[in-house]
This record gives structure tokens, C-alpha cells and sequence, in this order.
């Protein structure tokens, strides 16, 4: 039954947003009365997945996020911020994002509430024009099963956003942005701590960016820090990543590394390192990407059982207009080939 409760409110969702968004155009949702502003942003998906090209599976994919904020002190500004997604829905949680900010143009922004950390938000993710989020909880390892052996599935840090949170971040400057997260009050861990910061640059014909991101959490206990991967209890969980996006023309290539340790883990071991690689070309309303992802858990411990994980997956997206596209992916996962299709809708 909630296996079909979840699938109905992905149809939903697709089904709202479409009629929200025919009679706009090209343009997004949102309105201004006097010195506030509302927003609302989101997409959805429905589609389908043939593990091992045998019996299709619905593949369902939302996110709805809304926000509103007071622009009337100058160069300051307070705002609100509420984002549910079909991740959350997956965790039988009520929220994606939910989180006070107050902005200083040209300076920073610092957000209250439950969201992710810097270290998250300033990671940079593969190139991936498919419709299996492979760069944050990835539907691939849902729909593929959890058999043989944990895996970490995202190339960026993730500590979870169950605990209230500080983030404080800078401005997106012309070649760096930085920030700090601490995070507690929560009842699976002590506390947790997080810093990011992101370079880029770019000549005539390429740009570059460059993302260097490490997380701490103290005293996890029965927590998930990544969705569809078993919970943890440690002394503690370290993490770091570095990514790196090179554009060059409608080329975009990306590396990406991802190390995990947990010290003195119990039951499940779900550490290691994560290494991934990608490129993806645009041309005229076609792009087409390939991504490689390697898991490898259990390396750090000599009790635990080694294992090893590859996902390839290679995707072609059409865009038939600004608020519509369809997608077309094939690869392999925990062994298994499988093939996915699916319909977007954005706003």
C-alpha cells in the first residue's frame, strides 16, 4: 500500500504541475506584492525502468519547492524556504528543505533550519542529463535493489538534515565562494560540523570550477546520512570530497572523489571512498552525457566484508521547449543492466 501511495503522489504531482504551468510560457511561478516576493519552482517525472530489459517498473520524480522573501531594507533581505521531493517522500519525511535565511547582498547569506549542509551545497556533481538523479539520492539504487553490499551512491557530501542547522555562507564571488555549518539538537547524533569552499575561473573558450568540501559528525547512532543506504553507528563519521567541472565549448567533464570513515562503526560497515567520472555535449536541444561511479566500501576495516560497486549509466535528453523534455538512459548497477524512459515537466 504505500508502495502505491508514493506512486500515486508522484502522478499527482506531474498532473498539478502541468496544468499550473501551460498557460505560462516559458515563464517560472511567482509574484510580488510591495517589497515581497513569492516563488514557486519545482518539476516532475514519470517514466519507466526495465532492470535486466525484462518486466517495466514506474519510475516517479517530483520536486516542489516555494519561497518567499522581503526585499525592502536595501541591501538585506529575510525569506523563508519550504522544498519537498520524492527523496523525502521515500524517508516517509514531510520536507526536503525548511529553513529561515537572511541575505546580505555582496556579502553572504546565513539559513536556520533543517537543510543540507555547505559541504553539500557547494559540491559539484557529474554531468548527467538522465532522469535517475545519479548526483543526490539516486533513484538507480532504489530500483535496483540494495543486494550484495552497501554502496555509497553520491558523489557529494551528506551528513542528512534531520538536526536544526547554521549555515553560513559567502557570496558567489567572481572566483570563490566559501562557507561553515554546525548543526545539533538531534537524536541520532551529538553534533555535526561542515566547511566548503568552490574556486572557479574561465578564458575565452573554457570554464572551470573546482570544489574541496569535509564534514564531521560526532556519536552517530542508528542514522542515515544517504538515502536508500543502511544507518550507521560509530564514534564517529569523517568525510571528505573533492570535485572538479571543466566546460569547454558544449563539452562539460567532470571528476569527482568521495572519502568516508567511520571509526569504530557497529553492525553494518558503510564506509570507503567513492570515485566517479563524466562528460556530457550540447548541441542545439540535444545533450547526450556517460558517468561512471565506483563504491567501494569496507576498505578501511580488516573485520568487515570489502565490496566493490560499478555504475555506469549513459543518458540522451530532447528538449522540446523550456518546460518540457523526455529522456532516454541505459547502464548497469549492483550487476544488473537495466534501461529507463521518462517525461518531464518543469516550472
Amino acid at each position: 500500500m504505500l508502495f502505491k501511495t508514493k506512486n500515486i503522489c508522484s502522478i499527482c504531482a506531474i498532473l498539478v504541475m502541468g496544468e499550473i504551468i501551460a498557460p505560462r510560457g516559458a515563464y517560472a511561478l511567482g509574484t510580488r506584492a510591495g517589497d515581497f516576493d513569492f516563488k514557486l519552482t519545482g518539476y516532475g517525472m514519470a517514466g519507466i525502468l526495465e532492470p535486466n530489459f525484462e518486466k517495466p517498473d514506474f519510475l516517479g520524480d517530483f520536486l516542489v519547492r516555494g519561497q518567499v522573501s522581503y526585499n525592502g531594507l536595501g541591501d538585506h533581505s529575510f525569506g523563508l524556504v519550504y522544498a519537498m521531493n520524492e527523496a523525502a517522500l521515500d524517508e516517509d519525511e514531510w520536507y526536503e528543505d525548511l529553513f529561515g535565511y537572511w541575505q546580505w547582498r555582496g556579502v553572504g547569506r546565513i539559513e536556520i533550519g533543517l537543510t543540507d549542509s555547505v559541504a553539500h551545497k557547494l559540491g559539484l556533481g557529474l554531468p548527467d542529463v538522465g532522469g535517475m538523479r545519479i548526483n543526490s539520492d539516486s533513484l538507480i539504487y532504489r530500483k535496483m535493489g540494495t543486494g550484495g553490499g552497501p554502496v555509497i551512491a553520491n558523489p557529494t557530501i551528506s551528513v542528512g538534515d534531520s538536526a536544526l542547522r547554521a549555515n553560513i555562507v559567502s557570496a558567489s564571488h567572481s572566483t570563490v565562494q566559501y562557507g561553515f555549518s554546525v548543526a545539533g539538537f538531534g537524536d541520532s547524533y551529538d553534533y555535526d560540523i561542515g566547511a566548503g569552499i568552490k574556486f572557479k575561473f574561465s578564458d575565452a573558450k573554457t570554464k572551470y570550477a573546482l570544489s574541496i568540501a569535509a564534514a564531521f559528525i560526532d556519536s552517530p547512532s542508528d542514522y542515515r546520512t544517504d538515502t536508500f543506504t543502511p544507518t550507521i553507528s560509530a564514534d564517529y563519521r569523517a568525510q571528505a570530497a573533492i570535485g572538479m567541472n571543466i566546460q569547454y565549448n558544449s563539452f562539460v567533464f567532470g571528476i569527482d572523489t568521495r572519502i568516508i570513515y567511520d571509526e569504530n562503526p557497529i553492525d553494518d560497515v558503510t564506509d570507503g571512498i567513492l570515485a566517479g567520472a563524466g562528460i556530457s555535449y550540447d548541441l542545439l536541444n540535444y545533450t547526450m552525457s556517460i558517468s561512471y561511479i565506483m563504491s567501494d566500501t569496507g576498505i578501511w576495516h580488516s573485520d568487515a566484508v570489502n565490496y566493490i560497486d560499478h555504475t555506469a549509466i549513459a543518458s540522451f535528453r530532447y528538449k522540446y521547449s523550456q518546460l518540457v523534455d523526455g529522456w532516454t538512459s541505459v547502464g548497469i548497477s549492483r550487476g544488473e543492466f537495466f534501461l529507463g524512459a521518462g517525461l518531464r515537466l518543469n516550472f
